[in-house]
């Protein structure tokens, strides 16, 4: 299926599933269970843990998605980290390009699939879901159990549940 390099130091447990092109870098974990199918750049110190699957996606240092994760056609940047569930979601239900709003103008990716892009130190909570096409800026954290409508949220957004809906919080608030 293609190429697979590999760091030093990297620890690839045993019933991990690796299909190229991927490119591992060093001192990473790679756990029992794990399947990454093709497409996919995986930094130094990063983990990629049980039952999470990773498709056409960039990992980069020290990122971490420890347990049953789906990380599809996303970017995820230093030291962020996916808590146990977190899903981001890559394909809309309804057919046709996915479309960002960010300031009030509409972006069309031109992209059928697009998962998340997570600046660095962004966090998510347990079952945390992204809708296709969420940025979120840097130091940006998603609580447990919410579902985050896709879209841009600049750096240091809280994206919280409240009384049964989502209060968003950003830093200009």
């Amino acid at each position: 299926d293609g190429t697979i390099a590999i760091g030093a130091g990297t620890v690839v447990e045993p019933g991990a599933l690796i299909k190229g092109p991927v490119i591992i870098g060093k001192n990473t974990e790679i756990r029992q269970g794990a399947y990454i199918r093709g497409d996919c750049i995986i930094g130094n110190g990063c983990v990629v843990g049980h039952t999470t699957e990773m498709k056409g996606s960039i990992m980069l240092n020290g990122a971490k998605a420890g347990h049953f994760a789906y990380i599809g056609d996303s970017i995820l940047g230093n030291d962020v980290n996916l808590g146990a569930g977190t899903k981001l979601a890559n394909l809309k239900v309804i057919p046709g390009n996915i479309v960002i709003l960010a300031d009030k103008k509409r972006y069309n990716t031109g992209r059928r699939k697009l998962g998340a892009i997570l600046g660095d130190e962004t966090e998510t909570g347990c079952t945390s879901v992204t809708s296709p096409g969420t940025l979120m800026g840097p130091h940006s954290i998603v609580y447990p159990c919410v579902c985050v409508p896709g879209g841009y949220y600049p750096k240091r957004t809280l994206i919280l549940p409240t009384k049964g809906s989502l209060r968003i919080q950003t830093p200009h608030q």
